[in-house]
């Protein structure tokens, strides 16, 4: 029988949870969209997941008290909305989502909160700034697990989506979900013609139109030795954000 752990909060029970001082929410954040032919729909959800929870869990042998909530499984994809069952929430929808957690959070006195995010088209700083007038006793931050560590370090070519980095990853978390390299597309992916938009101009990708096969990235490279290494280290560096968070005053963080 599996021993429900800690800091995951869907696995625990309130006769344990009402006893316990946690002092941090962590939310996981990912999206359900297509990752190349050879990933499955939810890898953003079990990246940021098994992140968010690999990283409270060395967050907690070092006497920090964070608990993670249960992944949010959509994210911004209005990029995508010709790919079938690509499922989009738009940001003001991410904005009300977690009003209504900060809010809980704020009356039961948990006063951080860290959005473990895995998914590309999830941009939460400006929700944040809004937060933090709304909720000014609730510090709200949120970071992206893939860059938690450089993943040119560990990847031939990471790739931007479904590529090295994301297809390594799955292998080692849950490789009965890959389908076998062969089958998977190359990954290529169309820039646009005006160079400004690549770089200083921000605007909206039209997914179908930059790659055939919904991949960014060749993930022919893949392994899930890769995954493995990339992992740890990931979760290691963001584990240690937790306790460096756990310790913080809030209300002191310059020098």
């Amino acid at each position: 029988m599996k021993t429900p752990r800690p800091y995951v909060l869907q696995e625990n029970n309130w006769k344990d949870v009402k006893d316990q001082a946690y002092t941090t929410a962590v939310l996981p954040w990912g999206a359900t969209e297509a990752h190349n032919y050879h990933l499955p729909y939810g890898t953003d959800n079990y990246l940021a997941e098994a992140a968010a929870i690999a990283a409270a869990a060395i967050a907690w042998e070092k006497g920090a008290r964070p608990v993670v909530l249960p992944v949010v499984p959509f994210g911004v994809n209005t990029g995508q909305l010709d790919v079938p069952l690509c499922i989009n929430m738009n940001p003001s929808t991410q904005l009300e989502v977690l009003k209504d957690i900060v809010q809980v959070l704020d009356l039961q006195n948990i006063d951080k909160l860290v959005i473990v995010n895995a998914h590309g088209g999830n941009t939460f700083k400006p929700i944040i700034r809004e937060l933090s007038a709304l909720y000014p006793k609730v510090f709200v931050c949120a970071l992206n697990w893939w860059r938690a560590e450089d993943g040119n370090q560990f990847f031939d070519d990471p790739g931007d989506h479904a590529g090295e980095l994301e297809t390594s990853a799955i292998m080692h978390l849950h490789p009965e979900l890959v389908l076998p390299l062969d089958q998977a597309g190359d990954g290529e992916a169309k820039t646009f013609k005006i160079q400004a938009l690549s770089t200083w101009v921000t605007t909206q990708r039209k997914w179908t139109s930059v790659t055939k096969d919904t991949g960014v990235g060749d993930p022919s490279k893949s392994t899930a030795e890769k995954g493995a290494a990339f992992f740890k280290a990931t979760t290691q560096t963001i584990g240690d954000f937790l306790v460096e968070l756990h310790q913080a005053d809030t209300k002191d963080l310059y020098q």
